[in-house]
């Protein structure tokens, strides 16, 4: 079914701390990360890479009911929590399947309670045949989905998933991996008061340790090792979950944008993760996500950077009212919805494997304009540090850019002058001598470039120092009426002590 890479994974810690920073970092609008350094995305390739989990197929979609009672009691044996509820209790589901508990006993390590269970588990399903057997795989792997890859928040599973589990034989044709994002991303979407996400929250981690190194929050082992999360463990952090996340914050204020990593799969040996083969045509692609009546867009045309391309200035999404569910507290219960009806187009748009993202920019420098424009009284109070930051950063990496053409240019103008020199003359050879000019000349107008940004850097960096310098002023300016308004209030508790 081809959750074998996925069922292989490891524990990993939460880091809470973590999600929680990036969680605030959310805008539901745009379905994306802001940072100072613009937008950022967990994408396809990601769940892909770090999960194991498929992310090609067919669309994890249906119809949801009013009632789940009919479908669970004949598929699983059990009962839903309510009459009008799509929730079994873990503890209850746990049973059927032989392990009552899943909690480790004193002074048992991972291996031995992974084993325990195991046994227990197989002398449960030893018992059953035929019609019992598909009924324990279902039950198991409605603890999978339900708990892990579409969990939700508090101790029952969902199953509403449940109707794609009855034909057995086509279970591994759907994408639940394209699901754990759609699902991932609707949690992150819910107000930032609430702490963590529902769903596979180890995916969020593993994505800021590749893509965030400098935050030091993970710490890299069993190098090598597939799917991608295997390689990481956290970091544990004795601070107050309230002081981590602060500190996390400031992190992300003042990462330097060159210490971003937006390719950090460059180079992995693909042989060795055939899901990742499967997938690839749905990467670098702006395509709808489906898990039933969470249907979202993946803005891959907003991270044009992890593609290794330069981020054009495009059009910010906004919320589309006229398609989206009615409200977020709809989930389906309410109605019998057929989802494949409700989003016809999305489900179009998957089927057509979404569209290619492209990017004729040569730099950035328009991207970081409009973004803060867009977004820089959320990053810093006049927007103008972060502009002048991104600018800086595109003009670092077109200088970078023209400084390997022209380094190619002198050794492909090196190569000539060595063949005009091992002729005999010049004028035996008109045409390396021409070929030699023609070199020379470009090599010498990219350097000229290359001087002109040499001097726009330059000048960036200063009206950069010039702005940092002027805003500490401003806050300082601010500050100074209320250590006035202190010193007087402590002068006159002091008096009072005195009287």
């Amino acid at each position: 079914m081809g959750f074998g890479p996925f069922l292989r994974l490891e524990e990993l810690a939460p880091d809470v701390a973590l999600i929680q920073a990036l969680k605030e970092r959310w805008d539901p609008e745009c379905h994306a990360f802001l940072f100072p350094w613009g937008h950022m995305v967990p994408t396809l390739e990601d769940v892909v890479r770090i999960t194991g989990l498929r992310v090609d197929g067919q669309a994890v979609t249906g119809t949801t009911y009013t009632s789940y009672q009919e479908p669970v009691e004949r598929l699983l044996g059990l009962e839903v929590r309510g009459e009008r509820s799509s929730l079994v209790q873990r503890t209850v589901l746990q049973a059927s399947l032989g392990v009552v508990s899943a909690c480790r006993q004193t002074g048992e390590g991972q291996a031995e309670h992974m084993e325990r269970m195991t046994d227990d588990a197989r002398a449960a399903m030893a018992e059953e045949e035929g019609e019992g057997a598909d009924r324990d795989l279902r039950r198991f792997l409605t603890l999978v989905i339900g708990k892990m890859i579409l969990g939700t928040r508090g101790d029952p599973v969902g199953c509403r998933f449940l109707p794609l589990l009855e034909d057995l034989s086509g279970v591994g044709n759907y994408a639940w991996g394209a699901a754990l994002l759609a699902h991932l991303f609707d949690s992150l979407g819910t107000s930032s008061r609430e702490t963590g996400v529902a769903g596979f929250f180890p995916l969020l981690q593993v994505w800021a340790y590749y893509h965030l190194p400098s935050l030091g929050r993970g710490v890299a082992r069993r190098r090598g090792a597939v799917p991608l999360l295997q390689r990481w463990r956290f970091c544990r952090d004795k601070r107050t979950l309230q002081r981590q996340v602060t500190l996390i914050h400031d992190a992300l204020d003042t990462i330097p944008f060159g210490h971003v990593r937006w390719t950090p799969y460059v180079g992995e040996d693909d042989a060795t993760q055939p899901w990742v083969q499967r997938g690839r045509p749905y990467f670098g692609r702006d395509i709808w996500l489906h898990c039933f009546n969470i249907v979202v867009p993946l803005h891959h045309r907003l991270v044009a950077r992890t593609l290794g391309l330069h981020q054009a200035a495009v059009e910010f999404p906004t919320r589309q009212r006229a398609w989206e569910r009615p409200g977020r507290s709809f989930r389906g219960i309410q109605q019998v919805t057929d989802w494949t009806v409700w989003a016809r187009e999305q489900l179009d748009d998957w089927e057509r494997r979404g569209t290619e993202v492209v990017s004729k920019a040569t730099s950035d420098e328009d991207y970081f304009r409009a973004y803060a424009r867009k977004y820089g009284p959320q990053l810093d109070p006049e927007g103008w540090i972060s502009s002048l930051e991104g600018i800086l950063h595109s003009t670092i990496q077109q200088r970078d850019d023209l400084q390997a053409v022209v380094d190619q240019l002198r050794a492909e103008l090196d190569r000539a002058q060595q063949m005009v020199g091992g002729a005999s003359s010049s004028r035996e050879d008109p045409g390396r001598s021409v070929l030699e000019g023609q070199l020379a000349s470009v090599a010498a107008r990219v350097e000229d470039a290359l001087t002109q940004l040499w001097e726009r850097e330059q000048e960036l960096r200063t009206a950069l120092a010039r702005t940092t310098k002027l805003e500490a002023e401003m806050a300082e300016l601010r500050l100074r009426p209320e250590a006035v308004e202190v010193a007087r209030w402590r002068q006159e508790a002091e008096a009072a002590a005195r009287w």
